[in-house]
């Protein structure tokens, strides 16, 4: 179930006039409401991306990595790995 959440965000100077500039008329979105709402997707997209990417330099590097390199880890050993 999808909950909404009602937040109040105060812009001034050269952020409100950039935000005015993106909302209306001659605009890219129609209201304040739906332009932040792009910028979370885009900010969520971005940030799953970036995991993705450092996922994948590992796995390529450990992957390029002589077998001979290779140690045996528990799964919490992993965990706490890349905690850190």
């Amino acid at each position: 179930m999808s909950r909404t959440t009602t937040m109040t965000v105060r812009l001034s100077g050269p952020l409100n006039d950039f935000v005015a500039a993106n909302v209306g008329e001659n605009g890219t979105y129609e209201n304040v409401s739906e332009y932040i709402r792009d910028l979370i997707r885009r900010d969520s997209e971005r940030v799953e991306k970036e995991a993705f990417d450092r996922l994948k330099t590992e796995l390529l590097h450990a992957f390029a990595a002589p077998e001979s390199s290779y140690e045996p880890l528990t799964a919490a050993q992993v965990v706490a790995r890349n905690q850190a």
